[in-house]
């Protein structure tokens, strides 16, 4: 018998969505370099050497962000452990929203994602680094 998915993934972006702040690219052209922001690029290894990210970015695949985030994983990063906004971002949009939500609910506070990912910012000019 094939699998009854009972909320998809829209509904699953527009909870998200109405939860997490969304910060809009003109704004965040702003604070990319803001030393009380952290922007978190989402996005797997090979999409930010495909196309590099935004400079200063801090980069962390999807699937480690809750490990990375609680001081209590073998994984922790001590980025996360920070008093500063956070500001995820992924290619559009997506994991970006649902990151920021799982990241809320952990309990990291101020997050937000960009609105529009990685796309929106070099369709807006945003400044863009090579990965390192």
């Amino acid at each position: 018998m094939a699998q009854k998915i009972t909320k998809g993934i829209k509904t699953l972006l527009a909870e998200a969505n109405a939860r997490v702040a969304t910060l809009p690219v003109a704004e965040a052209k702003a604070l990319y370099d803001d030393p009380d922001h952290v922007f978190v690029d989402l996005r797997d290894i090979r999409e930010v050497q495909r196309s590099g990210m935004i400079p200063g970015a801090f980069s962390c695949p999807r699937g480690m962000l809750e490990f990375w985030i609680d001081p209590d994983s073998p994984y922790h990063k001590p980025v996360f452990n920070q008093d500063k906004t956070y500001v995820f971002y992924c290619a559009s949009a997506w994991r970006s929203a649902l990151a920021a939500q799982a990241a809320q609910e952990m309990g990291l506070a101020p997050v937000m994602h960009l609105e529009g990912g990685f796309t929106e910012w070099v369709k807006q000019d945003g400044p863009v680094a090579e990965k390192t």
